[in-house]
């Protein structure tokens, strides 16, 4: 490193040095040693596991211990400098995980491979692997490389029995990765559409997770849908999938399962911060409605009424008579100051209820640090 400056020219010799130890049959070890002789000083990695490697600057060995187990997020590098940062230490760094993620992705083909291996997930789903490591780690999991796949994101407190029910209810193949907080992927190769899927898995999670009349709209299971794409497109259907989640919601009239590909031009709310939608006058004055037991029944009538369209149809499914639904709807707008006879003045009753759904699901998935795109 000493003999590199902070130039394009010196990063490609950085990316070309991991790349060729990525391509050899170095293991850990060796790519850990490698990256301390190029770095010039001490350079360690640690798992999940608590195994540690570490190597000085003449590639000695300082600490290693164990046999590391496989890859995850977490895989902790760094470099130990006594004196100043080099310009390009962050590329090294960066290369070095790549490399490490990818010797396992490697000992992997050679070893016993366990179906969902959270290091194959990983590959395949993130935006910054080589084509031909995606390939590869779908090939290694089971999957056709030839056919499309699609991502779906699952939040739930244990996934567990929402993965059972997605094997009972659709054909085809599911590789779960190890979950991390309450959020899960699931890569599925099935003929399933989008819609066709989407209405399958909400009927069956409401049938088996019966919506709340809480406040906070319950804590799931949710599930987002990816677009079905090609194995290179992995990553986006994941992004979509986690887009998606951000509209599911488990109040009375909330969707369980949300397909990227039905949202439309809704998915542009997706890019709306929590705090914003919680500021916003519509939702924070339904939230004050809702708040005493008769507003929250008001505030139902109305998710009710924008669902089913009518007066009769919407006394029909609340088992009250249509003169009921009425009054409720008429002590709505007198606080909203709507008339939901008015078509502008309905779309955005409509909208403010979904927005105040997505306020009440954004806060919770933000409290698992999964919001986003």
């Amino acid at each position: 490193m000493s003999e590199l400056g902070a130039d394009p020219a010196s990063m490609m010799r950085i990316i070309s040095y991991f790349d060729e130890l990525g391509e050899s049959a170095a293991d850990a070890d060796t790519v850990v040693r490698s990256a301390a002789v190029l770095a010039e000083c001490s350079v360690g990695s640690r798992w999940p596991s608590g195994t540690v490697i570490r190597y000085g600057a003449l590639g000695d060995p300082l600490d290693s211990r164990g046999p590391h187990g496989p890859m995850t997020q977490d895989l902790e590098v760094w470099i130990e400098r006594s004196g100043a940062d080099h310009a390009l230490d962050p590329v090294l760094l960066d290369r070095l995980r790549h490399t490490l993620r990818m010797v396992d992705v490697t000992s992997a083909s050679r070893a016993d491979l366990r179906l969902g291996d959270p290091a194959m997930i990983e590959v395949i789903l993130s935006d910054k692997e080589r084509r031909e490591d995606r390939v590869r780690a779908v090939e290694l999991l089971g999957l056709d490389p030839g056919r499309e796949l699609r991502v779906l994101a699952i939040y739930a407190e244990d996934a567990g029995p929402v993965i059972e029910l997605l094997e009972r209810t659709c054909p085809g193949r599911f590789v779960r990765s190890v979950t991390s907080g309450n959020l899960t992927a699931v890569l599925m190769q099935a003929p399933f559409e989008s819609r066709r899927l989407g209405d399958v898995l909400h009927a069956a999670i409401v049938a088996e997770h019966p919506a709340s009349r809480r406040p906070s709209g319950g804590r799931g299971p949710w599930v987002g849908i990816g677009e079905r794409v090609s194995v290179q497109a992995a990553p986006t259907s994941w992004i979509q999938a986690r887009r998606a989640l951000r509209f599911a919601s488990s109040t009375v009239y909330g969707r369980r399962a949300v397909e990227f590909g039905r949202l439309g031009p809704l998915d542009l709310l997706a890019d709306v911060p929590l705090e914003r939608l919680l500021e916003n006058r519509g939702v924070a004055r339904i939230n004050a409605l809702a708040a005493s037991a008769a507003g929250a029944q008001d505030v139902d009538t109305l998710e009710a009424f924008c669902v089913y369209g009518s007066l009769r149809r919407t006394a029909a499914e609340l088992h009250v008579h249509h003169s009921t639904v009425a009054s409720r709807l008429t002590h709505v707008e007198a606080e909203m100051d709507w008339d939901l006879g008015d078509s502008i003045d309905r779309f955005t009753a409509t909208l403010v209820l979904m927005l105040r759904r997505m306020s009440l699901s954004s806060a919770e998935l933000a409290a698992s640090e999964i919001v986003g795109g």
